[in-house]
């Protein structure tokens, strides 16, 4: 068997002309929290259906507990719980009935069931809640009685593939204790995401665009990777003039949008701080606010993305 929890070499998936996943490669340890990052269509959820045995790669190689998913993928399901986006519940059904249902799929031992249940009701905090028919239930209860469901069987290795979509920010937050909760007792969870913001909850991220993984590592260490150039915030009475504005200007790498303002990576922050006034005032532009902060993850990820379109164009 792996030492890895999951392993993947130079893994494919194409539909026709379209490659999906572009030989990736990667490990992730027992007991991680192993983040997939990127935007729509970046290959994230074709990955997580390589690993979960519903989809055969094209070529490469995939192993998750040790077991080949293209020779063995029913044994693989055995050993992992998935979560999708669209909750797979059955909304006329209440929240017990649909435990007891997947208790059933999931071929938990029937001397068992009981005490899964209750702990999966204690986990999730719906034990209040146990006769309500789920299509009663929040986006965030459903979401917990999700989790739940994925893990009645308690497998060693958790797919949660863009499972906070839709669910306001708070209960993201609770949401993600919960999966804390289950890594601290040894549970490997890989989730993909496109919020900047839950990145940070993981050990490590796979950053991916268009199939590729484009930067691999831990949050502290992918915002190490943007230190070679510096980030200005700046905000200004005119930004779609301002982009225009600085596009040439010397000293400057990238501008995007962030919010209501501009974030404009730069090589000397002082000298091209100057120049950007300089540049603005000529064009009639008030700045409002330049300084320079210090990248989040989101700063990180459009910096690596544009130097990747820029470096196959």
């Amino acid at each position: 068997m792996s030492g890895w929890a999951v392993e993947t070499r130079d893994l494919v998936k194409t539909f026709g002309d379209f490659v999906a996943v572009d030989r990736v490669s990667l490990e992730v340890s027992r007991g991680e929290i192993f983040g997939f990052l990127g935007p729509n269509g970046a290959g994230k959820s074709t990955t997580i259906r390589i690993l979960c045995g519903l989809i055969t790669p094209t070529s490469g190689v995939a192993l998750v507990n040790g077991i080949d998913v293209a020779k063995d993928p029913e044994e693989v399901r055995r050993n992992l719980g998935y979560m999708s986006q669209k909750f797979s519940l059955y909304d006329d059904l209440t929240v017990e009935q649909n435990i007891d249902f997947f208790a059933g799929l999931y071929g938990v031992p029937r001397e068992r069931r009981s005490a899964r249940k209750n702990y999966v009701l204690e986990m999730a905090r719906l034990a209040e809640r146990r006769s309500a028919l789920t299509g009663s239930l929040s986006g965030g209860w459903k979401q917990r009685l999700a989790l739940g469901c994925a893990i009645l069987h308690d497998p060693p290795i958790l797919f949660l593939d863009e499972p906070t979509s839709g669910v306001d920010p708070i209960v993201r937050g609770v949401f993600w204790d919960l999966i804390r909760g289950l890594s601290n007792t040894g549970h490997t969870i890989l989730v993909s995401t496109h919020y900047m913001d839950e990145a940070e909850y993981c050990n490590r991220l796979a950053l991916m665009h268009r199939g590729k993984v484009i930067a691999l590592g831990t949050p502290a260490e992918l915002r190490h990777h943007a230190s070679a150039h510096s980030l200005l915030r700046l905000d200004s009475s005119q930004p779609l003039e301002t982009m225009r504005a600085l596009e040439e200007l010397p000293g400057v790498v990238a501008v995007a949008v962030f919010g209501g303002g501009l974030h404009v990576t730069v090589d000397d922050p002082d000298a091209t701080a100057e120049r950007i006034r300089r540049k603005l005032a000529a064009a009639g532009i008030e700045v409002r606010r330049l300084e320079k902060i210090l990248p989040s993850l989101e700063d990180v990820f459009v910096s690596m993305i544009e130097g990747e379109e820029r470096r196959v164009a």
